[in-house]
């Protein structure tokens, strides 16, 4: 059976999902114009990162001077995953080629020697700060899903957990920033998006399969179509949100996709 998005538009066929998933990729251009503006709307504020940075250069430089030990193995692994932590948000916000050396030394509270013998380059910090963004996003998206057995009811909530939690990074979607982000270059940051989305849609078709199994949902559904649908649709609505600054777009999105998972994908009862 072929998925429907978006609502209020007519419920019709796999060409109108198809014309959504177009829609997100015209718009997401001018997203990324919009990203660069100064003082755009974030989607959240930073509730994880305090602004007291507890290892400054000096301690970090001093590092190397002390007798090698399992204390200072696992001070460096703490100082490195402050810095990967301090970095996701300027990352995030500004993208690979926006966030400068100076910016990174600013929110670490290191010098440039004290960030780079953590990290080989700019490149594998800004990776792992999209695995650390991306980490904290998914985590705020599936909160809670394991507690709901009917496997409907849980693709509900996490089109819900997406509109009503955003995650903990400022900047918005650390996927949609990064994808866009690397659309003409940086491999290696655009490999881990298609990871991170790789990883998203299977946890959604991993749901859907099971409720087949459970006869929770329709036996004919397509789960990757469904999956697809349901991301293309939660995505756009927040590219249109960040555009716009209001949750218009995001509630129409909810609505539509609470509706079409209730009357399209959920098996009624006999």
């Amino acid at each position: 059976m072929a998925p429907q998005c978006l609502a209020p538009f007519p419920a019709a066929s796999t060409a109108a999902s198809a014309n959504g998933l177009a829609l997100f990729f015209i718009f997401s251009s001018c997203y990324n114009r919009a990203r660069e503006v100064p003082g755009f709307l974030d989607a959240t504020r930073d509730r994880l990162v305090s602004s007291n940075i507890w290892y400054n250069a000096i301690s970090d430089q001093s590092v190397a001077h002390r007798v090698a030990g399992g204390g200072d193995m696992r001070k460096g692994e703490q100082t490195r995953q402050e810095i990967i932590r301090k970095a996701a948000p300027i990352f995030n916000q500004r993208g690979y080629d926006g966030a400068a050396l100076s910016d990174l030394m600013e929110a670490t509270g290191l010098e440039k020697g004290g960030i780079y013998r953590h990290f080989d380059s700019k490149q594998q910090l800004a990776a792992e700060a999209f695995d650390f963004a991306w980490q904290q996003t998914f985590d705020a998206r599936i909160h809670d899903l394991d507690r709901i057995s009917n496997t409907v009811d849980r693709l509900k909530q996490l089109v819900a957990n997406f509109v009503e939690r955003r995650g903990t990074i400022p900047g918005g979607c650390p996927l949609l920033n990064t994808a866009i982000d690397t659309d003409d270059g940086n491999s290696v940051l655009r490999a881990r998006a298609r990871n991170a989305l790789r990883d998203w849609r299977t946890y959604v078709i991993s749901v859907i399969r099971a409720g087949i199994k459970a006869r929770e949902i329709r036996p004919r559904i397509e789960a990757k179509k469904v999956a697809t649908l349901i991301i293309s649709c939660l995505e756009g609505a927040i590219m249109l949100y960040r555009l716009e600054r209001t949750e218009e777009a995001l509630r129409d999105v909810q609505a539509h996709l609470d509706s079409y998972l209730e009357a399209e994908v959920r098996l009624p009862p006999k």
